[in-house]
């Protein structure tokens, strides 16, 4: 169980997913620089958080911009949308003691959070992003104490959805990512890493300079080489 002071972003899950170091530079050192993939990202984001907060869509209400949290995961953040699908009827899922669904103020019968994720780029599969997704799910079971067995991420590009369901071995992987998050942040160093192809996509490229970082040459064979070439 944490604190209210040690809770981390959800969207944390991402970055470290994507590069432990990234996730310690942006929370530990403080840094960070846009790019043309995350500036694209913001605008997706900025549009949802524009449009109106609740909207009803016959068996669905949709919620936009929700806050959530979770004492046990140390997590908190805000949901993209959370839309509420009604049930026929209250049931209880397998081996669990979380109702299948809740009532809503204003509404009949009882509805099931679905959480929705908006991502720029097209339909793939991400693990960063399922566990991102997840972890929004299992924050939303904690606070509402309903359960939450699917949600989906929103893909701008070509404006599709892929289907994400929360199963255990997702759940597992959610909540080691999340304890691996609270190390890294707690040991306030930067993670050990390896260049990748993937470090030229990143928006912290020009921040972190992992061909010097990582280690294959020193900071002063670098400097040296740099400052020696006409």
């Amino acid at each position: 169980m944490y604190t209210e002071d040690e809770l981390l972003p959800v969207s944390y899950l991402q970055h470290l997913l994507f590069c432990e170091r990234r996730v310690a530079l942006i929370h530990i050192e403080g840094l960070w620089e846009d790019n043309q993939f995350t500036a694209e990202g913001s605008v997706l984001h900025a549009r949802t958080d524009a449009d109106l907060p609740v909207e009803v869509r016959c068996n669905v209400r949709i919620t936009r911009g929700l806050l959530i949290r979770s004492m046990d995961l140390g997590l908190s953040g805000k949901a993209d949308v959370v839309e509420f699908h009604r049930l026929s009827g209250i049931e209880f899922p397998r081996e669990s003691s979380l109702a299948a669904g809740i009532e809503l103020p204003g509404a009949n019968d009882v509805w099931q959070p679905f959480p929705v994720e908006y991502k720029r780029g097209r339909l793939r599969h991400e693990e960063g992003y399922e566990i991102q997704l997840c972890a929004q799910a299992m924050c939303l079971e904690e606070m509402l104490e309903v359960a939450v067995p699917r949600g989906a991420i929103f893909f701008g590009s070509n404006r599709r959805r892929k289907q994400i369901e929360f199963d255990t071995e997702l759940r597992s992987l959610t909540i080691a990512a999340t304890r691996r998050l609270h190390d890294i942040i707690d040991k306030g160093v930067p993670a050990r890493f390896k260049y990748e192809k993937k470090c030229q996509s990143c928006s912290l490229v020009n921040l972190c300079l992992p061909r010097v970082s990582c280690g294959k040459e020193t900071v002063t064979k670098y400097m040296t080489k740099m400052l020696s070439e006409p």
